[in-house]
């Protein structure tokens, strides 16, 4: 037999009522999947890694502003994408806040911060919030079993295999890169047709 691993990855969460609450009403962890909703509009991106600028930049494609929004001083990001971010006249930064509220009953209308150095809090207004602050791959029932990366993704080799002959990964629980539907069903099918292929040689063996 073979077995699939598709548990997907879960995006980490600000832990907010109001967050939660106004998930896809403005709240939203995919600049690539709703961006388009917010054309001519201002939005707001919560982090500074390289998934956050890559949110913010991709934004600015229909947004009128973006907004970075980072708890610490500096970018996380690397090099190329912090001089990117900077040199696009459409990304602002706030620094050293985090977001306390999220702002709104039926969709978003603002966001409440609160600086983790002074403790001044203020409020904006933005139309959408993007929550990009990482991913947690599905994998904790895996550990010990199936070899991962330091952040907890399946280690892939030959596009699908896993440490274990028979096993496969597909899917966000192996993809820290792209994370969307259409590359995760691809991965499906290649790892269906990998699977399949591996239970039809075990079978041959076991005959010949």
């Amino acid at each position: 037999f073979a077995v699939i691993v598709a548990t997907g990855a879960n995006p980490r969460r600000l832990n907010l009522e109001s967050e939660m609450r106004l998930m896809g009403k403005g709240v939203s962890n995919c600049a690539v999947c709703d961006g388009f909703f917010f054309r001519g509009k201002k939005v707001a991106v919560v982090g500074g890694g390289d998934t956050a600028i890559e949110e913010a930049s991709f934004l600015t494609k229909f947004a009128s502003s973006v907004t970075v929004l980072h708890r610490r001083d500096e970018l996380r990001a690397s090099a190329a994408m912090r001089k990117e971010a900077f040199a696009n006249p459409k990304i602002k930064f706030v620094w050293d806040s985090e977001v306390t509220e999220v702002v709104g009953k039926a969709k978003v209308e603002g966001a409440k911060l609160k600086n983790v150095k002074t403790g001044e809090e203020s409020q904006m207004q933005v139309d959408g919030l993007f929550v990009a602050i990482g991913y947690d791959p599905n994998t904790a029932v895996f550990r010990g079993q199936l070899d991962l990366d330091r952040a907890g993704y399946i280690k892939i080799h030959n596009e699908t295999e896993t440490s274990v002959p028979g096993v496969f990964g597909a899917g966000d629980v192996d993809d820290f890169r792209y994370r969307q539907a259409v590359t995760a069903a691809a991965d499906g099918c290649r790892a269906l047709l990998d699977a399949e292929k591996f239970v039809k040689t075990k079978l041959l063996e076991a005959v010949s």
